[in-house]
C-alpha cells in the first residue's frame, strides 16, 4: 500500500460518488430524488462522524453486511452461504430477533456507517427485519434478493420505506439465469422489476461476474435490458470461488482489466444508471477492504466476520456492541498481518489463505 494512501479519503469519496449518481439516476421519479437528496445530507453527517473518529485514532467503515437469515427458498449453484453451512433449508435456530437487528442499526447508525446491505440466505423471508430498518431512514439498506418473493404486500413497504432498495440477482440473460439459479426464476425476476416499475419504486441489480458471463453482462443489449425494466443501480460482484472445484469461473487480472475499462465506458455512456463494481481493482483501494478495513459482515446468529466468504469470528455483538466487533482481535489481527495486502490469484484473498485466518483465531 502506498504511503500516501488515505483510506479514509478514498471511502469517503466512493460513497459520496454513489449518491451522487443515485441522485442523478433518480432525477425522473420526484419521490425517489426527493428522498435521495434527504440521504445526500444523512451521508454528510456520516462521513464527519467516520472523520472524526479517525482523527480520534478509531476506524470506522461505511459500509456493513448484515444476513439476516440462514433460510433460502433457491439452491443456487456455486452458492456461498450454503457451502459455508451459513444457508440451510431447515427452521433456523438462535437467529437475531427483530429488536436485536434493530439494535444493531441504530449502534451502525451513530458511528457512522451510512449503508447496510442486507443478505441472507434469501433476506425478504425477515419481513420483521426489514420493516425494523425501514424506520432508519439514515441509512441505505440495499436488500441482495433471488427477487422471487417480491409481491403487493411488499410494494406497499417499499414504497412507505424509500431507504429500502431491493437489489435483485441475475445472471445475465434467461440462459444464464436459470442454469444457475433453478427454471423459471428469470421469469419471476423479471416480473418483480415490472412490478417495481409500475409502482415506481426504487430498485437495482446485482450481477455475479464470472468468466463465462463477462462478456453477456457487460455488454449494451443486456444493461439496455435492465434499463427498460426500470432498473437504476448494477452491482458487479465477482465471482468467488468457495470450493477448490471451480476456481476457473473466478475473475483473473485479464478480466478484472476487462470489466475496469467496459465500466468507464458505460458510465461514459449511460447517466441513467449507477454502476458499481466490488471488490473491484483492490490495488486502487490498498487491498482487500474487509475486516473493518471498508465493510465487515454480521451473521444471523450475531456472530461479527470479516466477510460473508469468510466466515470466522472471535465476537458476537448479541453480547457485546457494534464497536467493540470492529476492535475484536480477529480483526486488529488481520490488519496488523498486512493479509488483506497481500497479492492473490483472483476471488478472496481471506478465502486463499484460510489457514492463516484459523490461525490467527
Amino acid at each position: 500500500m502506498a504511503p500516501d494512501f488515505n483510506l479514509e479519503k478514498y471511502l469517503t469519496g466512493g460513497v459520496e460518488n454513489i449518491v451522487k449518481g443515485a441522485i442523478k439516476a433518480t432525477l425522473s421519479n420526484p419521490q425517489e430524488s426527493i428522498f435521495m437528496a434527504k440521504y445526500a445530507f444523512s451521508s454528510k453527517e456520516a462521513s464527519k462522524k467516520r472523520a472524526q473518529a479517525e482523527e480520534n485514532g478509531e476506524h470506522i467503515p461505511p459500509f456493513l453486511i448484515a444476513s439476516i437469515t440462514s433460510k433460502c427458498n433457491l439452491h443456487c449453484t456455486g452458492c456461498y452461504a450454503r457451502t459455508n453451512q451459513a444457508c440451510a433449508d431447515s427452521a433456523p435456530v438462535c437467529q437475531l430477533t427483530d429488536e436485536e437487528w434493530k439494535k444493531i442499526f441504530v449502534e451502525s447508525r451513530d458511528l457512522g456507517i451510512g449503508f447496510i446491505l442486507l443478505a441472507g440466505g434469501e433476506p425478504m423471508i425477515r419481513k420483521d427485519v426489514i420493516t425494523a430498518a425501514g424506520e432508519i431512514p439514515e441509512i441505505l439498506f440495499p436488500i441482495f434478493t433471488n427477487g422471487t418473493m417480491i409481491n403487493d404486500s411488499y410494494i406497499v413497504l417499499l414504497k412507505k420505506y424509500r431507504n429500502l432498495v431491493p437489489v435483485l440477482s441475475i445472471e445475465g440473460r434467461e440462459e444464464k439465469t436459470d442454469e444457475r439459479r433453478g427454471e423459471g426464476v428469470y421469469r419471476k425476476i423479471t416480473y418483480a422489476m415490472d412490478l417495481m416499475k409500475k409502482n415506481k419504486v426504487l430498485f437495482g441489480a446485482s450481477v455475479t461476474v464470472t468468466t463465462a458471463n463477462l462478456k453477456e453482462v457487460t455488454s449494451k443489449e443486456f444493461l439496455y435490458q435492465l434499463e427498460e425494466k426500470g432498473c437504476k443501480v448494477v452491482f458487479y460482484v465477482e465471482f468467488v470461488p468457495v470450493t477448490k472445484v471451480a476456481p476457473g469461473l473466478a475473475p483473473g487480472d485479464e478480466e478484472r482489466e476487462y470489466l475496469k475499462d467496459r465500466l468507464s465506458e458505460i458510465r461514459q455512456s449511460n447517466d441513467k444508471m449507477v454502476f458499481i463494481s466490488f471488490p473491484g481493482d483492490e490495488k486502487t483501494s490498498g487491498g482487500c477492504l474487509a475486516a473493518g478495513r471498508g465493510f465487515f459482515h454480521i451473521n444471523s446468529h450475531g456472530g461479527a466476520e470479516p466477510c460473508p466468504f469468510s466466515p470466522y469470528s472471535d465476537i458476537n455483538v448479541r453480547d457485546s456492541s457494534v464497536r467493540e466487533a470492529l476492535n475484536s482481535k480477529l480483526f486488529q489481527n488481520l490488519q496488523r498481518e498486512d493479509m488483506l495486502m497481500e497479492e492473490h490469484e483472483g476471488g478472496c484473498v481471506l478465502f486463499e489463505r484460510r489457514e492463516q485466518v484459523e490461525a490467527l483465531l
